[in-house]
């Protein structure tokens, strides 16, 4: 039996990206895009049109169809980010350990995701080429950091952390000066990369420094920022002590990662500058889970992890009420692959809605990327959708990892 072209989602309960839509839709997808978007109908003349065409008919009734989920923030390469048990690990599984984890992503609902370092342009060509399954990346490659800063792994033993490593398709991304962080963003960028990754403060999984403070010069990151728009591009800042953002969102960076030290000034700024946050509130959660359960990790990464958890709630919820523009992110590497959508609960359990939660991880997210092809159910738009087997507006968010039943990738459906 021969695949048929068109694919019809009926009385499908429909999040377009911005909002529940009033009337139950069917939603029909062809050529790898969503071919028109209609008021669920079914006539008994329409009911023989269908049986007679060359249309798969999905019944969706009770269901709700939601564009592909965008995660602004994995790590494709890396799992159990932060923990000693790396240090043992042969240099090149983590990039065999990455087909695993593309697949996973995919299957949760994500179609699209922005690697914050880690991954090289090879994992894209695999990609593109078929080779692997998994999300649409946009690549950082190296995560740009002064020395001694967040991204640079040297530790006082002399050895470097194995999420940092270098090699020929992911440049050290560890420079000091104006003119060195220029032509290190000419490096970065000559490997691949789709954004630059910089680290304005210091983080939670380097055990030698503090989230609290800043790093990189508001000079510095101003010539960051200048090289990649002149590139075409733009610059996310790992950013989590309240000056390093300030420093951060002066200098132009189009979004913050993390925000866990956010005051109402640099809240303010961040909506005079019209700039993203991508909270991942999922990351330092997944750390004290880890520790919890046992996995080596190093005491000061756990302390500092446990230290911001709540600060970092009330950052993302005082940002929010404040109208900020926010997109879901995982930080997925440090916790577990395939659950990304978690960061919707999180969110919702922060205070947002669930509306609000689904256009962070859906046009937010799409806007943030500046991709007008995903990110919405609409005409045109690329097929990335993901079907659930409740409806998302009466609480089915607030666990909706349970519920993904059908995940679609440029109308082909791998799930």
């Amino acid at each position: 039996m021969t695949a048929k072209a068109k694919t019809l989602l009926r009385g499908v309960r429909v999040f377009d990206g911005e909002s529940f839509l009033p009337q139950l839709q069917d939603v029909l997808i062809a050529d790898g895009a969503v071919e028109k978007v209609t008021t669920a109908s079914g006539t008994a003349a329409q009911e023989q049109e269908l049986a007679a065409s060359d249309i798969e008919v999905i019944d969706a009734a009770g269901h709700t169809l939601t564009p592909g989920i965008i995660d602004c923030h994995v790590h494709v390469c890396f799992s159990e980010a932060g923990s000693l048990a790396s240090f043992t690990e042969p240099f090149s599984l983590q990039f065999y350990k990455s087909v695993d984890h593309l697949q996973r992503t995919l299957r949760a609902g994500v179609t699209t995701a922005r690697d914050a370092g880690g991954a090289d342009a090879g994992t894209r060509h695999a990609l593109d080429a078929g080779l692997i399954n998994g999300p649409d990346l946009r690549l950082a490659i190296s995560i740009m950091s002064q020395t001694g800063g967040h991204g640079d792994g040297r530790m006082l033993s002399g050895c470097s952390t194995p999420m940092h490593v270098e090699h020929p398709g992911r440049p050290n991304g560890v420079a000091d000066g104006p003119e060195a962080v220029r032509k290190k963003v000419r490096e970065i960028l000559r490997a691949g990369a789709d954004q630059i990754k910089i680290c304005s403060t210091g983080g939670v999984l380097s055990p030698m420094d503090d989230p609290r403070h800043s790093q990189f010069t508001e000079e510095e990151i101003a010539v960051i920022v200048a090289e990649a728009r002149a590139q075409g591009t733009y610059v996310m800042s790992h950013a989590q002590g309240t000056e390093g953002i300030k420093n951060a969102l002066r200098a132009g960076v189009r979004s913050i990662e993390h925000g866990i030290y956010l005051d109402d000034e640099a809240i303010d700024m961040m909506l005079e500058a019209g700039a993203f946050l991508v909270p991942t509130l999922q990351a330092p959660l997944s750390v004290i889970a880890a520790a919890d359960a046992g996995a080596p990790m190093p005491p000061a990464v756990v302390e500092k992890a446990r230290r911001v958890a709540e600060t970092h709630a009330a950052s993302i919820a005082a940002a929010h009420e404040a109208g900020v523009q926010i997109a879901m992110g995982t930080d997925a590497g440090v916790g577990e692959h395939g659950e990304n959508l978690e960061e919707i609960e999180l969110m919702i359990a922060n205070g947002m809605s669930a509306a609000d939660a689904l256009a962070a991880a859906t046009s937010v997210a799409a806007r943030l990327l500046g991709d007008e092809s995903i990110g919405r159910i609409a005409a045109g738009a690329k097929a990335d959708l993901v079907l659930f087997d409740t409806d998302l507006r009466d609480g089915g968010a607030e666990t909706i990892r349970r519920h993904v039943t059908g995940v679609w990738q440029a109308g082909t459906r791998v799930r």
